[in-house]
């Protein structure tokens, strides 16, 4: 019996033998052809067939997946025709009289490596979908048949290297019971698929094709992040048992999706989500989330090759603002540049994008993007309940300049009759360690703070939460951190403001206990963590949690805090 640790993807267990998905061989060399048109023809025609096989593809996962996950594919699709990709390809076949296989994985390289090294889950998806579809078109130039994971007729776990969104849009979830991937992350496509579907699933376990051969018996706990290989039948009993478990726990969930989120001791506090565009505040709602935490708007900036017009985002935030019901919307103002880069706004190269002109910076002197952003978000205003957040504040002045901008296009419209709401509070994220130790200054002028702890952690303890060499040092339960956000939340209640936490931190189930003591109001997390979350503290007294305030802030290390919380509050 052996055992991988990995990233746990998808909640759940599956116990089955092995399929190993491998890939054929793709490898390609540099020819010189002749008839460079000749080579442009066929090179469109390996486009067309792969756009035939995607459009059956996008058809497949419509009927299992719904029309969100169909946009996938819609995606690609696009990709396929996009002249940004296609050009290149054509341009190298005329200039260089290169084959057409040389000159689309050239191309695509060159793409996929620029997305991946930008620090944003949304580019780096945009690399895989990049490879993937290059993957397609690249076999029909060859003559190679990729793998089809639709024609699986046994139980299986899908063992591979890593899994593309047109291999997890045809699992048969019949008989695909679960998947290991060597790569790969709880944002990829795959996972985010796998968790609609329900299927569990592990990823970046690093060696699971090295590990795995076909046939073997193998476990799946995609709730810890373990792969067991050869388990013995004590250890498969044990793992039936706890899927039982987990089966039994999901069914208790489902029935708190209309509950309030309230404490033990009758304290209530407010449960959100963290959305990137309007089609998500389906899982919201599913999941019982009582608002939006925070609406990332960047993404209605990426993927395309010039600005969103003010309708475009007024469309999109009007569809947020109505299908939440009058349930709260924090908005996140434009968090762009440096790492998250637009390639239309040709910004320069930064040595340190981290600390560099990004988000707030970046609005408030390129304000024509700001205030169009602006326009849109006080339009939409009367078909909800809206929160604007402006991010990346380091000082006072950067919040009374953002302020001052969203009032003057608040009565610019309305000095023209159109209709604004006069009920949106005004905030900031606090993600910079400057903001925090002034949070009683900024508390007289804000409505509310969001405290973004992925940020907020990696400023603290100068360690790039990319960079692997120093990750040991992305500490959330740290009491340095635990020390800021208590100062931001008694700030903030001194003046009647209320706090809440948009980062990953916030449904951690080690730290939902700490929150709860240190008096945070609202936590926003991914949606599928909201039940989780709303049955733990349906457990926990706050009174309590309170209680153990002082002796936690005054904890020396990381670890005696984790130590303290799994004993005290019986976390796992």
């Amino acid at each position: 019996m052996l055992e991988l640790k990995g990233i746990g993807a998808s909640a759940g267990i599956a116990i089955a033998k092995a399929y190993r998905l491998e890939e054929p061989d793709l490898t390609v060399s540099k020819t010189t052809v002749a008839d460079q048109d000749a080579e442009i023809r066929r090179f469109e025609e390996a486009i067309q067939k792969s756009k035939q096989e995607l459009e059956k593809i996008k058809e497949h996962a419509f009927k299992e997946l719904g029309k969100d996950k169909a946009e996938i594919f819609a995606a690609h699709l696009l990709v396929l025709s996009d002249p940004e990709l296609l050009n290149p390809v054509k341009d190298k076949i005329s200039s260089d009289a290169s084959n057409a296989e040389f000159a689309m994985k050239e191309t695509a390289d060159m793409f996929v490596s620029m997305f991946e090294s930008m620090d944003n889950e949304y580019m780096k998806e945009r690399a895989a979908d990049i490879r993937d579809v290059t993957k397609r078109v690249i076999a029909h130039l060859i003559g190679v048949e990729l793998p089809s994971p639709s024609l699986i007729s046994d139980e299986v776990v899908i063992v591979a290297e890593d899994l593309t969104p047109s291999d997890t849009a045809q699992l048969n979830r019949q008989y695909v019971l679960g998947f290991t991937t060597d790569i790969g992350g709880r944002t990829s496509h795959s996972a985010i698929m796998a968790r609609s579907m329900e299927i569990p699933a592990v990823v970046g376990t690093k060696e699971a094709t090295a590990k795995i051969e076909n046939g073997t018996m193998v476990i799946v706990d995609g709730l810890s992040g373990d792969v067991i290989i050869n388990p013995s039948s004590e250890t498969i009993a044990a793992y039936e048992d706890k899927k039982k478990k987990h089966e039994a726990q999901k069914a208790e969930w489902a029935k708190l999706v209309n509950e309030p989120t309230v404490s033990k001791d009758g304290q209530h506090v407010e449960l959100a989500a963290n959305i990137g565009t309007p089609k998500d505040v389906k899982g919201v709602i599913e999941n019982g989330g009582e608002a939006v935490g925070l609406y990332r708007t960047e993404f209605l900036y990426m993927g395309r090759d010039q600005l969103p017009t003010e309708d475009e985002q007024f469309e999109a935030y009007k569809a947020v603002l109505t299908n939440m019901e009058g349930k709260p919307v924090v908005v996140r103002t434009l968090d762009i540049g440096g790492d998250k880069e637009l390639p239309y706004l040709h910004l320069p190269k930064e040595m340190n994008p981290f600390l560099g002109f990004r988000a707030i910076r970046l609005c408030l002197e390129e304000q024509d993007i700001f205030r169009t952003q602006l326009r849109a978000l006080l339009r939409a205003s009367v078909y909800g309940n809206l929160r604007i957040m402006f991010p990346m504040i380091a000082t006072l002045d950067e919040f009374r300049q953002a302020k001052a901008v969203l009032l003057e296009e608040k009565a610019a419209l309305q000095s023209k009759g159109t209709a604004v709401s006069d009920e949106i509070e005004i905030g900031i994220m606090v993600e910079i360690p400057s903001t925090a130790v002034m949070a009683d200054s900024f508390a007289k002028e804000v409505d509310f703070f969001s405290i973004g702890t992925n940020d907020l952690v990696q400023y603290t303890m100068a360690a790039d939460r990319m960079n692997e060499r120093v990750s040991y040092l992305y500490q959330p339960y740290n009491p340095a951190i635990l020390r800021l956000i208590t100062m931001v939340i008694e700030a903030a209640h001194r003046e009647g403001k209320w706090v809440g936490m948009c980062g990953e931190m916030a449904g951690d189930p080690i730290a939902i206990p700490i929150l709860l003591g240190l008096g945070l109001d609202e936590f926003s997390m991914s949606a599928t963590s909201i039940l989780p979350a709303r049955t733990q503290i349906l457990n926990l007294s706050k009174e309590e949690a309170a209680s153990y305030k002082e002796k936690i802030l005054g904890m020396q290390t990381t670890q005696e805090v984790i130590d303290f919380v799994k004993t005290t509050f019986n976390v796992e």
